[in-house]
């Protein structure tokens, strides 16, 4: 199971007008760390479907979206719980270290 892809068409609808935490996972084709954290993302989703939504945005293909969050490195990830944003991560962690960042919303 992969990751579910949002834009800018769809952010609304994905990630601020969702039920539970949604944790986006800003990312470009061409970055290598990003491509080493997308499993861990998948298989954390996977473990903990019923508490947190994991989407992807390119930031390549939705630069305004990658504005207004003051995206300035990848991979960088935010949860958002009721439209807002209640966490950042910033950089490639294992697994263990992203359940960690993680925890408040995976319990």
């Amino acid at each position: 199971m992969t990751a579910k892809a949002t834009s800018s068409a769809t952010f609304e609808q994905d990630v601020l007008q969702a039920d539970g935490p949604v944790l986006v996972d800003f990312w470009a084709e061409w970055c290598g760390p990003c491509r080493m954290v997308a499993p861990v993302l998948d298989e954390i989703q996977a473990e903990n479907a019923d508490k947190i939504t994991i989407v992807k945005l390119n930031v390549d293909e939705n630069p305004d979206l990658a504005m207004q969050y003051q995206i300035t490195s990848i991979p960088a990830m935010k949860v958002f719980r009721g439209g807002e944003v209640a966490t950042t991560i910033i950089g490639a962690k294992p697994k263990q270290a992203l359940e960690q960042d993680l925890a408040e919303f995976l319990r």
